[in-house]
């Protein structure tokens, strides 16, 4: 051993190996520093960190070979040495690719949980549920809302209390109507039990029936009808609430005891009002969401002191701008109102901060007010989803991406299935360039029912080369974009950024110039990005 150890030591084998590890070294903090500025695509720097694994080992045989003048010539024990040491690499860096594979292409997997990747018995805790959308079997099956609100405020309930884990109220509620098995969901959502229900309300007179049921083998643990007056409904959901986790055998203490479910109002109407405006804003309803600004401001005139209330209507306020023409004027000062009286009503509320946050302009000074706003909603409640998906946003803009990421994927990990939230990180796998990671969050979004989507689908199939479907998935994506220009628009638009020659680009560039010269009160900000992909600044 000492003998080669002294071999190892004249070929400077030691010496090159220190210094080139050192110099790696260096040289990857320098390359992650400029990748977070420039926001360069994980793939090169992973390209990079492998080209420097590969350089070590050719940087030791080419040591070993000249580390010391007219000793070039190499034993047996030393080609042997040679053939371990390149063994090892080509492990190492085998082992790496496959990694930096897994990293790249299952991803998604890991960030959220899809049918046809169910959850594993093992992983799945006996105090755990998912609860689905209440059915509605009112007369004229109007209520849906109202049924779906019921649901979500047991959810919400059953969220708060300690040790019991309950799946994200989109990823239990993307069963709705599908009539699966709830085994298939169980595990799906990951969960132990789940709680189903219908709600038949007819005039102020509701009936609320839920029924608990063990997922694996389907066995009804529990079944009940709840029967009362419209202004019983809040007592009805307490009930519930206290009945399933009574079953679940969940120990409560404290306030938990006392009371879960938490309505924030003890108006009905008001109640009613909120739900159907939550109802518009969670499905980014844009031809509805002018009726859900005033629904909730009814809700405020019903019950001054309704805190959600005033907190959703600046939620709104804060995304109105893209649904609604000529609102950017009034916004952040309509958001900063709603979101401060919030506060003041219910200090424990994340969503009046996060809107605040949404809503702050994109220059220095905002981009810092904003991320103020955002890390007091998270230290209210960390796992909210609107502000992590909102405060990844905002970092990804702001240049920070891989922060961003982090802020959408933690969004997804609390609730896998919210089609916006898997529309952008669809987005932004696309802007790295990996279009199959893009494609299979893309393609989830479009069956959550997210048109938008098919705006990046469409880029996708043009950069596969099939050009056709890639104008469909375009034009159907962009719609409510479209809408604002002329009927012919959409087709000549596709047809100009998807392969089109110099003539139909021009005339793509001359539908937007002539909309813009209307002076128009809303301009869609992808009009700007339309031009330049035709070739011309906006």
């Amino acid at each position: 051993m000492d003998e080669l150890w002294q071999r190892l030591k004249q070929r400077k084998l030691v010496q090159w190996s220190v210094a080139y590890v050192a110099a790696a070294f260096a040289l990857l903090q320098g390359v992650d520093i400029v990748a977070q500025q420039f926001g360069w695509p994980e793939t090169l720097q992973r390209g990079i960190t492998l080209a420097l694994v590969l350089g070590f080992f050719v940087a030791l045989v080419l040591a070993w070979y000249h580390g010391e003048k007219g000793e070039q010539s190499v034993s047996t024990t030393e080609l042997l040495i040679l053939a371990v040491l390149l063994a090892v690499g080509g492990g190492l860096m085998w082992r790496y690719a496959q990694v930096s594979a897994v990293e790249t292409g299952t991803e998604a997997v890991e960030a959220s949980l899809t049918v046809s990747a169910p959850v594993s018995d093992v992983s799945i805790p006996e105090k755990s549920i998912a609860v689905l959308a209440f059915a509605d079997l009112s007369p004229q099956h109007d209520q849906d809302y109202f049924s779906d609100g019921i649901a979500e405020e047991i959810l919400n309930a059953l969220a708060q209390v300690k040790d019991l884990k309950v799946a994200g109220r989109t990823s239990s509620f993307s069963f709705k109507g599908k009539n699966e098995d709830l085994r298939v969901i169980g595990e799906t959502l990951g969960v132990a039990h789940v709680l189903e229900g219908s709600v038949r309300k007819q005039g102020d007179k509701v009936r609320i029936t839920a029924q608990l049921i063990r997922s694996k083998d389907g066995f009804h643990l529990w079944s009940e009808t709840y029967d009362g007056d419209l202004k019983d409904v809040f007592a009805l959901q307490e009930r519930i609430a206290q009945s399933i986790t009574g079953k679940l055998a969940v120990v409560l203490s404290g306030e938990q005891s006392q009371q879960l479910v938490d309505a924030g109002t003890s108006n009905p109407e008001a109640y009613a009002l909120y739900l159907k405006a939550t109802a518009t804003f969670d499905k980014r309803d844009g031809e509805h969401m002018l009726d859900a600004v005033k629904q909730l401001e009814q809700a405020i005139e019903l019950d001054p002191a309704y805190a959600r209330a005033y907190s959703r209507l600046a939620a709104l306020h804060a995304i109105l701008p893209t649904y609604a023409p000529g609102r950017f004027a009034e916004r952040e000062e309509q958001v900063r109102g709603h979101a401060r009286h919030a506060i003041e009503l219910d200090p424990r509320l994340a969503e009046p901060w996060a809107a605040m946050g949404l809503a702050a302009p994109l220059n220095g000074s905002g981009m810092l007010e904003a991320r103020q706003y955002f890390e007091k909603a998270l230290q209210l409640d960390p796992d909210d989803i609107t502000t992590n998906f909102w405060f990844g946003l905002n970092l990804v803009r702001s240049g920070y991406k891989r922060a961003g990421v982090e802020r959408i994927e933690h969004a997804l990990a609390v609730d896998p299935m919210v089609p916006n939230v898997m529309r952008w990180r669809g987005v932004l796998y696309l802007r790295d360039g990996d279009l199959d990671g893009a494609e299979q969050f893309l393609k989830r979004a479009s069956a959550a029912g997210l048109r938008l989507a098919g705006r990046e689908l469409g880029e996708i199939a043009f950069r596969r080369g099939d050009i056709e479907l890639a104008k469909r998935n375009w034009i159907d994506g962009s719609d409510p974009m479209l809408r604002q220009l002329p009927p012919h628009a959409k087709d000549q638009l596709a047809t100009a950024l998807f392969g089109g020659t110099a003539s139909d680009r021009a005339r793509g560039i001359a539908v937007i110039n002539a909309y813009v010269a209307t002076d128009p009160p809303f301009v869609p900000g992808n009009l700007a990005l339309w031009l330049a992909q035709l070739g011309k600044g906006a």
